[in-house]
């Protein structure tokens, strides 16, 4: 049973940074693609970067690239989001998600079998 549980969200103020963290469990994150989602009120769920678990390589959606940064750690088998210059298009819900359909590339557009609860992120002054 492949679970997911984030933290690390919380109240910032725009231009500031935050870490948000997702443990794996289950699955080694060699085996599947993982990647981190959010989810704003009103909005369509919108991917934000995904890593590809057999060649570690990472992809970032045009509105966080070079902004947010997508790491992980095999031994503790968790995923991270580093997130700098936090702006008011930011605030959502953020979710660490699970494929196991082993795509060459990682994509956001894929399938995602696994969901974490999500970890609130608000940006306000």
């Amino acid at each position: 049973q492949v679970q997911l549980v984030e933290s690390g969200g919380a109240l910032v103020q725009p231009g500031g940074s935050l870490r948000l963290s997702c443990v794996v469990s289950g699955v080694s994150l060699d085996r599947y693609d993982f990647g981190w989602f959010r989810q704003a009120p009103g909005r369509q769920r919108q991917g934000v970067a995904c890593l590809t678990g057999r060649t570690g390589k990472i992809y970032y959606g045009d509105s966080v690239r070079g902004r947010f940064t997508f790491s992980s750690d095999n031994a503790k088998n968790t995923v991270y989001l580093e997130m700098d210059n936090l702006n008011p298009g930011d605030p959502a819900v953020y979710l660490c998600a699970a494929s196991s359909a082993r795509y060459t590339q990682c994509t956001l557009n894929g399938r995602y079998d696994y969901w974490g609860q999500g970890t609130q992120v608000t940006v306000s002054s």
